[in-house]
């Protein structure tokens, strides 16, 4: 498949001095991250994990060239971030979420939210009126384009700010954490729309979560800790490391759990691969026949 964000040897700090001060005083920078690598597959569905300050958060900016690398690359739709006269170009491709939706929602009402950076790309008015509509309707949002965001659920505000970036039409979206000030209800609404985005749309999809419900949901798991990549597989493999994500500071699936807690028990068939409560409920009946 074809790479749509590739970093590679990725290095990057955050310092109080200026660029030049900090290159002459190692002493002064805060290492995030040295020579990361990291591919993402266009189509896929990839979940970033870690500890708070691992870093994730980081690296998601850079997909969107918010940040830039302090040394090697980051390409993000084949084009080399640090080319800042293509920032446009990229951002067209890479569309990013954030985790308050309350920072991106700019206007009064649902549907010229939506049309907001519509308007600033020059976007013809009849395309888009079919963008906004088409994007609201696969957020599941449509009826509500004449409301005002504030009369919204923060879950409904969450899939409006998700519409703005469908809108643009991109090939990839970067989710940073945009369930983390929602209720249970609120979450799963966005994480509806993230899978049916992923699965019928095609649309790439890269979400930084802390909540490991999501990120069994995923195609891919990648682990990070203090700048590193620890863990990179499908999320039955990478939730088997039940010990390595505790170290980690790191939970695993409520299923897996148990299942852990049983094979530690004695229950030596009970597999810790097992990530969904179903599966996990399957097993369990068949032990008590």
């Amino acid at each position: 498949m074809d790479k749509i964000i590739s970093a590679e040897k990725l290095s990057f700090y955050y310092s109080d001095y200026s660029d030049d001060e900090a290159a002459e005083n190692e002493n002064s920078r805060v290492q995030v991250f040295d020579r990361l690598d990291l591919e993402i597959e266009k189509g896929s569905f990839t979940v970033i994990l870690g500890h708070n300050g691992c870093g994730k958060s980081t690296l998601a900016k850079h997909m969107n060239a918010i940040l830039l690398p302090c040394g090697g690359k980051m390409y993000s739709a084949g084009i080399d971030t640090s080319e800042t006269d293509r920032l446009f170009d990229i951002r067209k491709h890479i569309g990013m979420v954030f985790q308050n939706p309350d920072n991106q929602i700019v206007a009064s009402v649902v549907e010229e939210d939506v049309a907001f950076a519509l308007e600033n790309m020059g976007v013809p008015q009849d395309e888009m009126r079919e963008r906004v509509d088409s994007a609201l309707k696969a957020v599941g949002m449509y009826e509500y384009r004449e409301h005002s965001p504030s009369q919204l659920s923060g879950g409904q505000k969450q899939r409006v700010a998700i519409a703005g970036i469908i809108a643009m039409m991109p090939d990839c979206i970067v989710l940073d954490e945009p369930t983390a000030m929602l209720d249970p209800s609120g979450r799963r609404e966005v994480m509806k729309t993230i899978r049916r985005l992923n699965k019928e749309k095609g649309i790439t999809i890269v979400l930084i979560t802390h909540y490991m419900d999501e990120a069994a949901q995923a195609d891919r798991v990648v682990v990070m800790d203090k700048g590193r990549i620890i863990l990179d597989d499908i999320p039955q493999e990478v939730f088997s490391n039940v010990e390595m994500l505790r170290k980690v500071g790191l939970d695993v699936p409520q299923a897996t759990q148990l299942m852990y807690m049983m094979n530690k028990d004695g229950f030596k068939d009970a597999d810790v691969h097992i990530i969904d409560a179903e599966k996990c409920a399957d097993y369990l009946y068949e032990l008590l026949k």
